[in-house]
């Protein structure tokens, strides 16, 4: 149960923040979906409301050319390309490794957005 404080506070911050909140987002949860959300929520020390919102907005605004992930997938592809040859046994010459890179360089968006496809389909397949 939320304090009077608590509840004031944020009002204030509503008020502050000029948000006038007019619109309603819903969707529909199982039992379980919900109790994982609102502990989900109370982790954050927050409503279930806040808690939803927050999440939708930070999703919404979160990049999809996110460039740490993209680097990091290139860095695999690097080093998948390169641990091939030598587990065969077979030399990497100086030229080889620089068109590896360039071909790391031009197919790591694709690359990136690929497997950011894959986690998503993934998510939604699994059984929760």
């Amino acid at each position: 149960m939320e304090t009077a404080t608590a509840y004031q506070k944020r009002l204030d911050n509503r008020i502050k923040s000029g948000a006038l909140r007019t619109k309603t987002v819903g969707t529909r949860v199982s039992p379980a979906e919900e109790k994982e959300m609102i502990a989900a929520a109370d982790r954050c020390g927050v409503n279930i409301s806040e808690w939803s919102r927050d999440v939708l907005l930070q999703e919404t605004r979160r990049s999809h050319n996110d460039a740490l992930f993209t680097e990091l997938i290139a860095t695999r592809m690097l080093l998948v390309n390169l641990i091939k040859p030598l587990i065969l046994g077979e030399k990497v010459s100086p030229t080889w490794i620089t068109e590896a890179m360039t071909m790391v360089r031009k197919e790591k968006h694709k690359a990136a957005q690929d497997v950011m496809q894959q986690y998503t389909t993934d998510a939604r397949r699994e059984p929760r």
